[in-house]
């Protein structure tokens, strides 16, 4: 018995019977409650926040190109900004750096990349000692300019 293979039963359509049975996916019993409760934050998500280690850091949405820099909005995912240096050999993740510099009024060399070095969506840390409601205040203020 334990050489032989088991015969395939199949319904009208999909995969034999036994071809489903031990992939853990089984439905929840009858009489069983979902013990699963999720939590939502209580602070809305915003762009700006502060990491494990108490830095700033910003998710920035880049946009590579661009005819100047500049911050061309801000939502609860991400801060967008406009880039004028070409998406290439890293030429436009060192001009957000400066040009979020600039505008946080803090050294280049506090303004580090921190993910996303190939991707539009990027995260920036900032090593100064700012609170994330200044960078916000800071980015805002840019913005409407």
């Amino acid at each position: 018995m334990l050489g032989r293979a088991l015969p395939a039963f199949r319904c009208r359509s999909g995969p034999p019977v036994w071809a489903a049975a031990g992939r853990g996916r089984a439905m929840p019993r009858k009489g069983k409650a979902q013990t699963k409760d999720f939590v939502k934050p209580s602070v809305p998500p915003v762009p700006v926040a502060t990491d494990k280690s108490g830095s700033v850091v910003i998710s920035v949405y880049a946009k590579p190109g661009s005819k100047q820099n500049a911050v061309t909005d801000l939502t609860t995912d991400a801060v967008s900004v406009a880039i004028a240096a070409p998406p290439s050999e890293g030429e436009a993740n060192a001009e957000l750096c400066r040009y979020l510099s600039k505008v946080l009024e803090v050294k280049k060399s506090d303004v580090v990349l921190e993910k996303g070095s190939k991707s539009r969506e990027k995260v920036v840390k900032i090593l100064a000692p700012l609170t994330p409601e200044d960078v916000l205040e800071k980015l805002r203020k840019e913005s409407s300019s």
